[in-house]
């Protein structure tokens, strides 16, 4: 394995992190923290508690997960798209780096930047709310398995996408809708028939789920379930981005 080459590409994608900290950092962490203020504190004064935790604290979870999915998404499709568009793509391509070893560079860097900003926002969130975590090693194992999951999926968004309005298309449009519907602010038990059965086909909800369980030890769902689905969903994304290095699908478009 070269590894050289991975260290390469994700040395240079963690420095571009650097270079945009406030894009990539400060940002996201003042948006939580408005979500707190908004929603902790004028809805959290009405709603006291939800499955017997603080709604300020329930809520920390999905505010977790929603910056972790979309900025997963973001950091690898924008480090795999920019290649494609200034056309440095033909140098990757050319180096003896191989397809894995280039996945693992980007996704891994993805990985490792929305983790960091995860492990962020929890402690910004702790100077709002109480905070417990009954499960630290599952939540450490979810934070780690979505991001590398949305991560992968991202790279794919970037490999497909042929402009700046395709790349935020998946995110903008799917991922944040889900995520506001997946029970980040609520507990899907708080719907009435048939909206909670048809919640459960909503994939964030198992996430979500999973990871508010390692916190409080409820969730919505089993957490076994939940890390099926999240498993699951890493191995499609395996999958697909093993046929697009065999067919060289858009990579060079």
């Amino acid at each position: 394995m070269n590894t050289h080459g991975i260290w390469a590409i994700y040395r240079f994608e963690m420095a571009r992190a650097l270079r945009t900290l406030w894009q990539s950092l400060v940002t996201p962490v003042l948006t939580t923290s408005l979500y707190f203020i908004v929603f902790g504190g004028a809805i959290g004064s009405r709603m006291q508690q939800v499955g017997g935790v603080d709604y300020g604290s329930f809520i920390v979870p999905g505010l977790i997960m929603l910056s972790l999915l979309t900025q997963s998404i973001s950091n690898a499709s924008i480090g795999i798209y920019f290649p494609k568009f200034t056309g440095t793509i033909y140098e990757l391509l050319s180096a003896p780096v191989s397809a894995m070893e280039m996945v693992i560079g980007y996704v891994g860097a993805a990985t490792t930047k929305s983790v960091i900003l995860g492990l962020i926002i929890l402690a910004t969130a702790s100077f709002f709310v109480p905070l417990r975590i009954e499960h630290p090693f599952a939540m450490i194992a979810f934070l780690i398995l979505t991001a590398v999951a949305f991560s992968l999926f991202g790279f794919i968004i970037g490999v497909w996408a042929n402009g700046f309005e395709q790349l935020n298309f998946v995110p903008a449009l799917l991922i944040t809708p889900l995520t506001f519907l997946g029970g980040a602010f609520y507990s899907i038990d708080m719907l009435p028939q048939p909206w909670r059965t048809f919640s459960l086909f909503n994939p964030v909800v198992y996430l979500v789920s999973g990871f508010r369980w390692s916190f409080f030890g409820v969730g919505d769902v089993a957490v076994g379930v939940s890390l099926a689905v999240t498993a699951g969903f890493l191995a499609v994304c395996l999958i697909a981005i093993a046929w697009i290095f065999k067919t060289g699908w858009r990579m060079k478009n």
